[in-house]
């Protein structure tokens, strides 16, 4: 750790491509961070978001750009400047410290806090590092590079290795059907944007690729989310006038999309006809997202704090799981693992309870009343950011490419209303990075239109003539 961030600094110092290099690695590794790190003090037993002090490579490079932004800023630009909603992830940051605080166990919440400091640190490197057009263009090349790797693997598991529902790297279908969902929107936004054709040769295969592992995932939340976030990215970003080689494109893009669904149409009607809105959430009996929602609001009438950040798992399955009518296995201690073993008259299917299959749910649950509404109003400043990219419609990369990191957030927040995996180690890296980037556009956009008023207010005033005031 102190060779990689030492030596990570030095180079980024000294070198703007070695610096280059260190954020399109931060950007391709994110989604694949777990396959590089490292947890201290593990507790692999424990059902929770994060069940160790994580550290990959992926922090490495996040430190090394940060610290090379505050000791060495790029030819006249400012050092640091304080990027949008950071004021707000400092305050919720602050309320999850107090809120470990007064919890117990506060180990399982510490594991969490780590992960918000490493999620807020690479917001920083994003936002310092990301100041033109130049840099965007290549946070796109890595982005599409990277779903591309996603999708393709997506596609090797299902039809070379058998596997049902694919999970790519991220080891889990749902999680990267958020991923999916996530970049999509960014790389449709690219598509229409004044882009070099390299650029958006490359960003519609990611597209492509991104619908097509959706689908493999087999997510019902996925497919549906995928479509809304498209059809919002495409009618605030395409122009209305026909033409005959949109015609042609939409067509082709039409019987893709078709020929794709009726491939997978029986998997993915077989997975929707699984279950009912009814059976998920009416069923008092059964595990079903309703019970999240019921556990949630049982544990906000009993402590309005919530139990602790990252204590769902443990407090569900020792006390509030049993109260509802869920025979859960307690957990004996924090450092021996706890029995597997479901009992026979069980009416749940794994021995400890995992993290709520709701993101809102998972937060009253654990940070309780405040939290929520710190986390919510965190969420509508993040929106409110990317909204106003939409009014405008230019082709601009630096305004284009906000529309798609408006919908991209659209898509982790409809995907988060089921499940919980914006906590999950690769997709809070994910989303931090196009947080960073987002923050970086309104900063550009403040600036323009700040360079915008002082030049019309030095704009000299036209005087009249000693003629014509004469005639005057």
């Amino acid at each position: 750790m102190l060779v990689g961030i030492g030596g990570g600094i030095i180079c980024a110092c000294l070198s703007q491509r070695v610096r280059d290099l260190l954020f399109m690695g931060m950007v391709f590794l994110a989604p694949m961070t777990e396959d590089f790190d490292i947890n201290f003090v593990s507790r692999d037993f424990y059902r929770g978001t994060t069940r160790g002090f994580e550290f990959s490579i992926v922090d490495i490079l996040s430190i090394s750009l940060v610290a090379a932004a505050l000791l060495v800023p790029r030819r006249g630009q400012s050092r640091v400047y304080w990027p949008g909603s950071l004021g707000f992830m400092l305050l919720l940051f602050i309320y999850a410290c107090f809120n470990v605080g007064v919890s117990d166990p506060k180990l399982f919440g510490l594991f969490e806090i780590s992960k918000m400091v490493r999620g807020i640190t690479i917001f920083m490197a994003v936002a310092f590092y990301l100041r033109s057009e130049r840099e965007l263009r290549l946070l796109l090349l890595t982005l599409a590079t990277v779903v591309c790797y996603e999708g393709l693997l997506a596609l090797k598991q299902r039809y070379y290795y058998g596997i049902h529902r694919v999970y790519g790297t991220i080891d889990d279908s749902n999680s990267l059907s958020v991923f999916f969902c996530t970049t999509a929107p960014v790389l449709a936004a690219a598509i229409s944007a004044r882009l070099p054709r390299v650029h958006k040769a490359l960003t519609v295969a990611g597209l492509v690729l991104a619908c097509v592992g959706v689908i493999l995932t087999i997510s019902r939340t996925g497919v549906m989310t995928m479509g809304v976030v498209l059809l919002g990215t495409a009618l605030a970003t395409v122009s209305f006038r026909l033409t005959g080689r949109k015609i042609a494109i939409s067509a082709l893009v039409l019987l893709a999309a078709a020929g794709l669904l009726g491939k997978s149409w029986k998997t993915l009607k077989t997975r929707f006809n699984e279950s009912s809105l009814k059976a998920e959430y009416g069923n008092k009996r059964s595990l079903g997202r309703g019970y999240y929602l019921r556990v949630a609001a049982a544990i906000a009438e009993d402590q309005w704090l919530g139990v602790g950040l990252n204590n769902w798992s443990w407090w569900v399955s020792n006390k509030y799981g049993p109260r509802l009518g869920y025979r859960f296995v307690p957990y004996r201690s924090m450092d021996k693992d706890p029995s597997t073993i479901v009992p026979r008259d069980s009416n749940v299917d794994m021995a400890q309870a995992a993290p709520a299959h709701s993101l809102g749910a998972l937060t009253l649950g654990e940070l309780g009343v405040p939290g929520l509404i710190l986390f919510t109003v965190l969420w509508m400043r993040w929106f409110q950011m990317g909204a106003g990219f939409l009014w405008r419609r230019t082709p601009e990369p630096m305004r284009r490419i906000g529309v798609g990191l408006f919908f991209a957030l659209l898509g982790v927040f409809l995907h988060s209303l089921t499940e919980w995996v914006f906590r999950q180690s690769p997709i809070y890296y994910v989303v931090h990075i196009l947080l960073g980037a987002l923050a970086a556009l309104c900063y550009t956009k403040r600036r323009e239109k700040r360079a915008a008023a002082i030049e019309i207010e030095a704009e000299p005033v036209a005087l009249p003539s000693l003629a014509t005031v004469a005639e005057g």
